[in-house]
């Protein structure tokens, strides 16, 4: 489990840094969401909002250990190389996604927008929210909305080559996206402004793509394992 911290704080930094994007996915059914919440539940509607988030998280750490399963199950084999060299460049995508020089990254979004489809419908049954159960469910299925910052993550969680590694990573990614989503007020406003400065989003990007280029197989990768 020591070895596995820093990259679940990586995975929680990978989270925080793209607050931004989750604002501008999520934001609008964050408050469709609290706005479907009634009246007479409004006293509760942080205790609510927090199970939405923690169903959205399960959901992240699910879709971890199904795929690190089929990373573990790679492991050993020559696609394993494939699976991390394309999870690094995913990252270095997201990087410049984040930094605000190319978009490219939205493009894989479309991959999950059949499965949404399904999912959607579903999510009909759970509102309007009048308890704790139905919040958590009703963000598990919040959780498969397509997004290629998540899908970017998930796949370089799944290239460590562990489903448990897979599912711990995409919990603490998951962690990472929390407070930007539960925020509200003026800390909400005071953290928004602070991730859409473009100095700050550079920076998050120059960060991430820095991590994705460390992650691609290389001599690099040898040398910083025996220090």
């Amino acid at each position: 489990m020591f070895e596995l911290a820093p990259l679940l704080l990586s995975a929680l930094i990978l989270g925080l840094l793209g607050g931004g994007h989750c604002l501008g996915m999520c934001g609008g059914l964050m408050g469709a969401l609290t706005l479907a919440i009634p009246a007479e539940q409004r006293a509760q509607r942080f205790q609510l909002l927090l199970s939405y988030n923690l169903g959205r998280i399960l959901s992240y750490a699910t879709a971890g250990l199904l795929l690190g399963m089929a990373g573990w199950a790679l492991a050993n084999s020559p696609a394993a190389m494939l699976l991390r060299v394309v999870a690094a460049l995913l990252l270095i995508a997201m990087g410049l996604y984040l930094a605000g020089w190319w978009s490219g990254l939205t493009r894989i979004e479309a991959l999950g927008r059949g499965l949404w489809r399904t999912i959607q419908p579903l999510t009909r049954r759970f509102m309007p929210v009048t308890s704790l159960p139905r919040a958590l469910l009703l963000g598990g299925l919040w959780g498969w909305l397509p997004c290629g910052l998540v899908y970017s993550t998930l796949l370089w969680a799944a290239s460590q080559g562990d489903a448990l590694d897979s599912a711990a990573l995409m919990l603490a990614f998951g962690i990472g996206t929390m407070p930007v989503l539960l925020a509200t007020g003026m800390a909400a406003e005071r953290m928004t402004a602070l991730l859409r400065k473009q100095g700050v989003r550079m920076a998050g990007g120059l960060l991430v793509i820095l991590f994705g280029l460390w992650t691609l197989p290389g001599p690099h990768q040898h040398w910083l394992m025996g220090h």
